[in-house]
């Protein structure tokens, strides 16, 4: 976590908020970087409802493609987890492109570059080191490095890919991947940047929930004057080259080491006691759902909601103790969400302990 004192700061650091869901990835970064979000984007009424209720001081900017950034007060820390339909792997795999859901990034990049601020923390799902990335073709670009004829969706196969391991992208003549592109977007930006794969499991969930972490640090502000865009009150001096359109491969520069493995989280290796009542209860998940009772302090729901007419579906009540969450955070009636908004809202979320464990590991990586 990063102190008050650490920071220079007299006051909390301020985070906006993007695609913010029930505020699952704000609660994380509040607390690593003892922070407050004081502004969040959210274009589902029922969701927004949901963080409205638990962060009340912070506005709704609304639809981020239509937010005037010139008008939004100043932040610290710019946190979201932009849509994740087009490079999860279970959906279309349309990619990081122009037009899609996924290709939102574009204006959260936009965002960072008005903004400017300090850190910046990005969540998606396991896709994003897989699915290409499109870019949109510049007035005069022949598109031909760009977006090389293997590099759309329908004709890129593996064996276009590149073969870095950590699938980020190697050579410019082959297909960037997703994680690739929003990397080079950052270094494009000024920023340094580090990122984490994490499984929920891993900090003793019982479920995997494997998520992508990247945290994003700008050493020395707007140090070049420039980007891609103008900049608030200090007009860029010349534009940048887009890293994914160099001609030569990024293989020619040093690789920095990966990361040590994170330690387990408290209590994740410890053995669990399981009675004979949760063993009939649970069967086979009884230690699983034991340790994150134990973890969490709170007790498990029931897990299906039983209807006559439309059979067992999950309960929302249950969903929400799976992610963590404090009871009611998203079910509690006040909300006004019918029970299918709780579980999309709860599905589409972010595990905050999951979050604070992997935005910690990636900071220590950016300030060691």
């Amino acid at each position: 976590m990063l102190s008050q004192d650490s920071t220079n700061q007299a006051a909390p650091l301020r985070v906006g908020s993007l695609f913010s869901g029930y505020g699952g990835l704000d609660l994380a970064v509040e607390e690593v970087f003892d922070a407050r979000t004081v502004w969040f984007s959210e274009i589902n009424e029922p969701v927004a409802r949901v963080f409205s209720h638990h962060w009340p001081d912070a506005p709704n900017l609304g639809d981020i493609t239509t937010i005037d950034w010139t008008t939004v007060p100043p932040i610290d820390i710019l946190c979201g987890g932009f849509p994740c339909q087009d490079v999860s792997t279970v959906g279309k795999r349309a990619g990081l492109a122009p037009g899609t859901r996924s290709g939102l990034w574009a204006h959260m990049a936009t965002a960072i570059e008005a903004l400017q601020p300090e850190w910046v923390v990005i969540e998606n799902v396991r896709g994003l080191l897989s699915s290409l990335a499109i870019r949109a073709r510049s007035e005069g670009d022949n598109n031909g490095q760009r977006n090389p004829r293997t590099a759309t969706p329908e004709t890129a196969t593996s064996r276009d890919m590149e073969s870095d391991p950590w699938h980020l992208g190697e050579p410019a003549a082959r297909p960037l991947r997703a994680a690739g592109a929003v990397l080079g977007d950052l270094a494009d930006l000024g920023m340094d940047a580090a990122w984490i794969g994490l499984p929920a499991s891993a900090i003793g969930a019982p479920h995997p929930r494997f998520r992508v972490f990247i945290v994003a640090h700008r050493p020395i502000p707007d140090a070049a004057g420039i980007g891609r865009l103008t900049r608030r009150g200090n007009p860029a001096t010349r534009q940048s080259t887009p890293r994914d359109d160099r001609a030569e491969p990024s293989g020619h520069r040093p690789c920095t080491p990966r990361p040590e493995r994170i330690s387990a989280h408290e209590h994740t290796r410890e053995s669990v006691d399981v009675d004979r009542a949760a063993l009939r209860r649970w069967g086979r998940y009884a230690p699983a759902i034991a340790r994150w009772t134990q973890i969490t302090g709170l007790p498990a729901p029931a897990p299906a909601l039983l209807d006559e007419i439309t059979g067992p579906r999950p309960s929302p009540a249950f969903v929400e103790w799976l992610m963590g969450l404090p009871a009611g955070w998203v079910t509690d009636a006040h909300h006004g969400l019918t029970i299918s908004q709780q579980v999309t809202a709860l599905g589409n979320g972010v595990l905050p302990r999951q979050a604070v464990v992997a935005v910690s590991a990636a900071l220590s990586e950016i300030t060691r």
